[in-house]
């Protein structure tokens, strides 16, 4: 076994999560978030509920988290809800929604790069500068992270879709029901 054989596969998986097209857990980030428009990431579905770019935002603030962290930031958090899902405007031009995609974009560029610069799998048991957890617990959890939230940002999309148009989403065909189950399958883990 190599020295660095956990990195690697840890690597792996960040990789696949956000932008693999054979995900065994269903569309990455990336598949899911193509296809939204400027309109839909400002949208909210109900009030008092995430926007997807608010979703974005956040998944690359934890993005940058992790960096800073590795990097050995030990007073860098994410403390108010502005660093944590932003303080977006409501409507989303073109402009603000590629930035909001560059960013999320870069930001898991970062993490990756980060990553590579490491030897060996020796730090993962280290504790994460000013928290109780190791960059082990830490890696997997953004992984976790982006899962949960793909999968919000997936529901929004399909009520901001079909939001009005009287459609009963267990009998409509979606882009993914060919290659993850049919929807009827889909609704036992929702």
């Amino acid at each position: 076994m190599v020295p660095n054989d956990e990195l690697i596969r840890i690597i792996d998986l960040l990789n696949t999560t956000y932008e693999s097209e054979e995900a065994w857990h269903g569309p990455s980030v990336v598949e899911v978030l193509r296809g939204v428009t400027p309109d839909m990431a400002g949208r909210r579905i109900a009030p008092n509920t995430h926007s997807i770019a608010e979703l974005v935002f956040h998944m690359t603030s934890w993005r940058i988290f992790c960096v800073k962290k590795m990097q050995g930031d030990a007073t860098f958090d994410i403390t108010t809800p502005e660093k944590n899902f932003g303080a977006l405007p409501d409507k989303i031009d073109d402009f603000e929604w590629e930035a909001l995609e560059m960013e999320l974009s870069l930001s898991q560029e970062e993490l990756i790069n980060e990553l590579d610069k490491r030897d060996d799998d020796e730090f993962l048991e280290d504790i994460v500068p000013g928290r109780d957890y190791t960059y082990y617990d830490m890696l997997h959890g953004i992984v976790n992270h982006d899962l949960y939230h793909t999968g919000q940002i997936m529901i929004l999309r399909k009520a901001l879709t079909f939001k009005g148009a009287g459609s009963n989403f267990a009998d409509d065909d979606d882009e993914y029901d060919s290659r993850y189950g049919n929807s009827h399958e889909q609704d036992d883990y929702y």
